[in-house]
């Protein structure tokens, strides 16, 4: 099964940027999407962005649209999230998951790395 590794978490000013990277073992036909979500302390795990591994596609939560970018390159087999203008309330311990359909459920998506912690000081 795959396995994801998340890297690229830390502290950061409120306004300030970072750029997370989600490494995948290996790419399966059950990997059609890559989501990344964030879990804060006493909350439940919200999807922030998705892509497909395939053309590219893109969804955004509204709380981070216009800030966040997610991309990938399918030679490392990588994903990234590219996170601009942070926010103190982006303040969360951010997973990445992958699923084999386009989809918003969390329950859907598998695969779960131990997550980067990221937190946004105001």
């Amino acid at each position: 099964q795959v396995q994801l590794a998340e890297s690229g978490g830390g502290v950061v000013q409120a306004g300030g940027s970072l750029r997370l990277s989600c490494a995948a073992s290996e790419r399966t036909d059950s990997s059609y999407a890559m989501g990344w979500f964030r879990q804060a302390p006493g909350k439940g795990r919200e999807l922030v962005a998705r892509i497909t591994w395939t053309g590219g596609a893109t969804a955004y939560a509204d709380s981070v649209k216009g800030r966040f970018t997610i991309s990938r390159d399918n030679a490392k087999n990588t994903v990234y999230l590219q996170m601009n203008g942070l926010k103190p309330e982006d303040t969360a311990v951010y997973y990445c998951a992958t699923s084999n359909q386009w989809t918003q459920l969390v329950a859907r998506y598998f695969g779960w790395g131990q997550g980067t912690q990221v937190t946004v000081s105001s």
